[in-house]
């Protein structure tokens, strides 16, 4: 097995873990930390966050705030998931209580729960493309708005049906977290390149409809008035930490099965940046079929952005309206929206292992074996799903609490490396960890000790203030408003403090170590002779 930094030996660095397991190939985990993050970010909630943060001229202003945001945040953040995942070999939960302390592990919790909540509505939107499957196989597909409009609302609105596609995704997701990374890896390595594929001809294609440039045109057309709405800069933040899994943990639980001979740097820029490009793949397709169908219908600009702007409840439905209506533009669309509402739901299938990974993990880094949580995982998220799958706007509240709530997970992440040391992080779990990786300079450390708080802690004052300026009636719990998001936030606080409490007083010092969890004497050992690190019999920080 790999020995971790804390048992590491300098002679083996395979990464064979027989408890664990280990990404055999270089593709199989690529395409699996693409799985996690290509999915609905991209094709569901990038278009319809960038239609509602359109001005009347144009989208550009928030495209060029969601891409700072990738460089400012994201990268910064997914580099601590990489490296404390594949250095630590479990959870967020663990991972701060072995590195930081047991009185943080609420931090981890914290993190493993937004996740989780995340994944509750997930499943739901995984439903849908099942959904979507099944009638591009058994009905025509529509050719115009007010008929596609009319089969998304009758199945997510007005149908309890959409409880059996729910079940069933996540019945699967068990089963495939069940039998653990081989299983990931092999789904993946079909999943992936498929939907790229089919993704990547959606574009093409959809930039030779008649208008089609007037779509794009009005994307990368600006409204600079918008910059000066807080609204879209929280957005903006929270989309690209949602497009790339920055926050959510997912990273640090698959890092975990990755070996030092893994390049967690060049994954860090890559991915993400190639995550950014499939977003701003899918919102061209959609803003270019849009205005495309619109405009040779007749209807001018400002009726075409209200038709973006409200395609579906809170404009849930923009892509799964739009979308078939592109393919019946296609000789032969029928089966090509039969492939890419396939390649859809698998996508999504592959997100949603992610996460209910991470949430298993969490539990299993506690001393349960792994599959005696499966099933009971399983059925909490299905239940609270109900929720979301039920009433639209419930799942569009729950979109906007948890987005939201990415940024203060990533907090979390930040305040572990502030914690441990942030040069000692850099160094000690990244660059002299790494066999074969680029350098980490030290420009890293300013960005997630100053300019990452800052900005977060700035855009939520920002959202806060701008709430109760500009609403009387902001104390009420009611929809996509600041005390929603503060009442569902501190719920989860509460629950994950009372569990840190216990933990700390029950169980602390005498959980099992796993045995893929051998934390942590570094390599630094061999070069300073000794590692800070906490000691869980200890309330401070000694010298092991």
């Amino acid at each position: 097995m790999e020995n971790t930094p804390l048992t590491h030996n300098a002679n083996d660095s395979s990464g064979d873990d027989p408890e664990r397991g280990h990404f055999r190939t270089r593709f199989g985990m690529v395409v699996s930390f693409i799985g996690c993050m290509v999915g609905a970010g991209n094709i569901w909630r990038f278009p319809r966050i960038a239609a509602n943060n359109s001005g009347d001229t144009g989208a550009l202003q928030f495209l060029l705030v969601w891409f700072m945001f990738l460089f400012l945040w994201s990268i910064p953040m997914l580099v601590i998931e990489y490296a404390v995942g594949r250095y630590c070999k479990c959870s967020p939960v663990m991972y701060f209580q072995r590195l930081v302390g047991p009185y943080t592990v609420w931090m981890g919790a914290w993190i493993a729960a937004v996740s989780t909540a995340i994944g509750c509505y997930y499943s739901v939107l995984c439903s849908w493309c099942v959904y979507y499957l099944y009638f591009c196989i058994a009905h025509d597909l529509p050719d115009n708005e007010a008929e596609s409009d009319a089969v998304f609302r009758s199945f997510a609105e007005e149908s309890h049906w959409v409880l059996i596609p729910q079940f069933v995704v996540v019945a699967l997701c068990g089963v495939t977290i069940l039998w653990g990374v081989k299983t990931i890896e092999r789904v993946n390595s079909v999943i992936v390149p498929t939907f790229l594929v089919l993704l990547v001809f959606t574009f093409i294609w959809s930039l030779t409809l008649p208008y089609a440039s007037n779509g794009i045109a009005f994307l990368f057309s600006p409204d600079w008035g918008r910059l000066a709405t807080p609204q879209l800069w929280i957005d903006a933040a929270s989309q690209n930490a949602f497009d790339t899994g920055a926050g959510w943990g997912l990273m640090a639980s698959y890092a975990a099965f990755m070996t030092r001979d893994n390049a967690i740097i060049k994954c860090s820029l890559a991915i993400p940046l190639g995550n950014n490009l499939l977003s701003l793949m899918s919102g061209m397709t959609t803003f270019a079929t849009v205005f495309s169908v619109e405009t040779s219908a007749g209807l001018n600009q400002t009726e075409i952005v209200q038709i973006l702007q409200s395609s579906g409840p809170a404009n849930t439905g923009l892509t799964f309206i739009w979308m078939p209506i592109l393919y019946s533009t296609i000789k032969g669309g029928k089966v090509l929206a039969i492939v890419f509402f396939l390649a859809l739901s698998l996508a999504l299938f592959s997100t949603e292992i992610a996460i209910l990974e991470l949430s298993l993990k969490s539990i299993e880094d506690l001393g349960v074996k792994r599959k005696y949580v499966v099933a009971p995982l399983c059925c909490v998220v299905f239940l609270i799903g109900i929720g979301s799958a039920l009433r639209i706007d419930y799942l569009v509240n729950q979109d906007l609490v948890w987005s939201y709530a990415l940024l203060l997970s990533g907090i979390a992440f930040i305040f572990s490396v502030y914690r441990y040391g942030s040069d000692k992080f850099r160094s000690e779990l990244i660059n002299n960890y790494s066999t074969s990786d680029w350098y980490l300079p030290k420009l890293w450390e300013w960005m997630v000790k100053f300019v990452a708080p800052l900005e977060v802690s700035l855009l939520l004052v920002w959202f806060a203030v701008d709430q109760v300026v500009s609403n009387n009636e902001w104390y009420q719990i009611d929809g996509d408003n600041l005390m929603s998001c503060i009442v569902q936030w501190t719920a989860v606080l509460i629950m994950i403090i009372i569990f840190n409490i216990i933990y700390i007083r029950y169980f602390s010092t005498s959980l099992p170590t796993p045995p893929y969890d051998n934390m942590m004497t570094d390599l630094s050992t061999e070069a300073s002779g000794s590692i800070q690190m906490y000691d869980g019999n200890s309330s401070k920080m000694a010298s092991e």
